[in-house]
């Protein structure tokens, strides 16, 4: 059973979401946040396996609450359910830990997607996110955007970390690092580790004294 918790301060989306996944078999809703003050009182004692994190909160911005909850809880995924689709929001989200970034026009069947997607340790934007990412990418020559947690596993691979010590250093399962390794290989286009971790240097996505 996947546990999804939400933080919004918007009734109706919380109730929308909440109707979308009640009848929903294998997601439950544990609840709602309408501030990043009330998730912290939450989260003391409960754990939910995603968080749907709105990025405009009344208390704080979202997008450093974030980095902050990543911080905390590394094994809880967190999802941005958001309106805004602008590249440095979508960007700034994934670098602070967000597994997954969807907007709030998203359908029945696209939120029950993006939720299985981010529980299996995998990354999930909105098709029309990915859109926007991917002409960035185009016009700048970029690398593909990696996850906050890609970018830590891509950095222990390149130490040299085996499968579980980059599971035990990121206090998550071997299943999930070994799901993030072929998630890198093909972002990166690449046939091997060796592969990766050459063309992680070139584009500057692990710096080379690691």
């Amino acid at each position: 059973m996947i546990s999804v918790f939400i933080v919004d301060d918007h009734y109706m989306v919380i109730e929308g979401i909440r109707s979308l996944l009640q009848d929903e078999p294998g997601i439950e809703f544990s609840g709602y946040a309408a501030d990043a003050a009330s998730c912290r009182t939450y989260l003391k004692i409960n754990r939910p396996d995603i968080l749907l994190l709105d990025i405009s909160l009344p208390d704080e911005n979202g997008i450093d609450f974030c980095k902050e909850l990543y911080d905390a809880y590394p094994s809880m995924a967190i999802l941005a359910l958001t309106t805004f689709n602008q590249e440095t929001m979508i960007r700034n989200m994934l670098d602070n830990g967000a597994s997954g970034y969807l907007l709030k026009n998203a359908g029945r069947d696209e939120i029950k997607r993006a939720l299985q997607t981010v529980y299996r340790g995998q990354q999930y934007l909105s098709f029309d996110v990915a859109q926007t990412l991917r002409k960035s990418s185009l016009q700048t020559n970029e690398m593909p955007v990696l996850t906050r947690r890609e970018k830590e596993v891509l950095e222990l691979i390149a130490e040299g970390c085996n499968t579980k010590e980059i599971a035990d250093k990121l206090f998550i399962g071997t299943t999930t690092v070994d799901t993030y390794r072929k998630n890198l290989l093909i972002k990166l286009n690449a046939r091997n580790t060796a592969m990766l971790i050459k063309l992680a240097l070139q584009h500057r996505l692990i710096s080379f004294d690691v």
